[in-house]
């Protein structure tokens, strides 16, 4: 299996199973000096592992990271300087139940990768989807918290504002609310809607899908490019390649088509600092693909995910029609840890074209 690697200058290859002894990462590209503690990757990949709540899969994985290369270990033990080699870091599976998928190890879920990858490859891992499971993401997000580091002073943040029928309310919107509940929702006032809503999805044994906001602030004008290596362009690309993703939203993405030309304009003002002021920011801070200094805005749906315990009508791989039911532990929302997945594959899209920018131009 190739396409393994995404990035240019700031290179991320993602290997290992969602049941195989572990996963893990190797980013390339690095710049010496980068200044991190495992302590820090470790923060992230704690807001994406398993079972934290009644709302995620029971799977328990600790996720914890170990970085084998490409650092130096400081005086106090703790802090790592990056060399310029490649970064790698490994997360051990403990918690595999691969028994779960032996009711289905020949038949294909339906909205699962089982039948296009036996069709591809002519073999598939069928315990818990091998390559195909969101699991892979772990390694994602530890690349992430080391793509954060590149870029001076980015902030990259994620929340959950809508799922299934329910959005939350824009006016309430409270970064610091985020972290406060096991939706990661802007808005305290979604908090119980959400709940119930989701304890009855589950309680059904069904499952229902979500939309993720990421907003980057502080990313340096003119990162990009006008033709066909535009910012937004690698950001919609990363944001695709996630588990479940069916769609992305640069700015205002779809809703601009019902604006006129003057409501959609992000009029301009010089500032006090003699850098320019946008009044709105519609484009989602990217225009013709190229940063424009104002905070970068991306959005995306997760569908629900297709492991669920209602029987659903599929095929088996002698061509025999089956009723397919899921066992196992799976997310009744899988958009919940998809927040830390976007804002991992946001950080590592813009720590790419600061890269580049810095490469071509001699500038940041």
């Amino acid at each position: 299996m190739s396409h393994n690697t995404f990035g240019h200058l700031f290179r991320v290859t993602t290997w290992g199973e969602s049941h195989g002894i572990a996963l893990g990462c190797v980013v390339d590209g690095c710049p010496p000096g980068i200044s991190f503690t495992e302590a820090e990757i470790q923060a992230y990949l704690d807001k994406r592992k398993p079972g934290q709540s009644k709302y995620t899969t029971q799977r328990r994985e600790p996720d914890q990271v170990r970085v084998l290369s490409g650092v130096m270990l400081q005086d106090d033990g703790v802090t790592m300087i990056s060399t310029g080699t490649p970064i790698s870091m490994m997360i051990e599976n403990t918690d595999q139940r691969s028994k779960d998928y032996g009711d289905i190890a020949r038949q294909y879920r339906p909205g699962h990768a089982d039948y296009t990858y036996d069709v591809k490859y002519g073999i598939r891992d069928y315990r818990g989807g091998g390559r195909s499971s969101a699991r892979e993401t772990a390694a994602r997000v530890a690349a992430g918290a080391i793509a954060r580091k590149v870029v001076p002073g980015l902030i990259v943040r994620g929340a959950l504002v809508g799922m299934g029928i329910h959005s939350i309310d824009r006016s309430r919107w409270d970064w610091d609310e985020v972290n406060n509940n096991p939706f990661f929702t802007p808005d305290a006032g979604s908090v119980d809607t959400f709940a119930a809503y989701l304890d009855g999805i589950r309680k059904a044994g069904s499952s229902i899908g979500a939309i993720i906001e990421v907003v980057a602030e502080n990313v340096p004008a003119g990162l990009g490019a006008p033709v066909y290596g535009k910012l937004d362009q690698d950001i919609a690309s990363y944001l695709m390649s996630i588990n479940a993703v069916k769609g992305v939203e640069i700015g205002d993405g779809f809703e601009t088509a019902k604006l006129t030309g003057e409501e959609n304009a992000d009029e301009m003002r010089m500032g006090n600092d003699g850098k320019p002021i946008f009044l709105s920011n519609h484009a989602g801070g990217i225009l013709g693909g190229i940063s424009s200094g104002a905070p970068v805005v991306a959005r995306f749906a997760v569908k629900p995910t297709s492991s669920i315990l209602t029987p659903r009508r599929s095929i088996d791989a002698d061509g025999n029609q089956v009723d397919v039911m899921t066992k196992g532990r799976h997310d009744p929302c899988v958009g919940i840890r998809a927040v830390p997945i976007g804002e991992a594959m946001v950080a590592c899209a813009i720590a790419d074209h600061y890269l580049r920018h810095r490469g071509q131009t001699g500038r940041i």
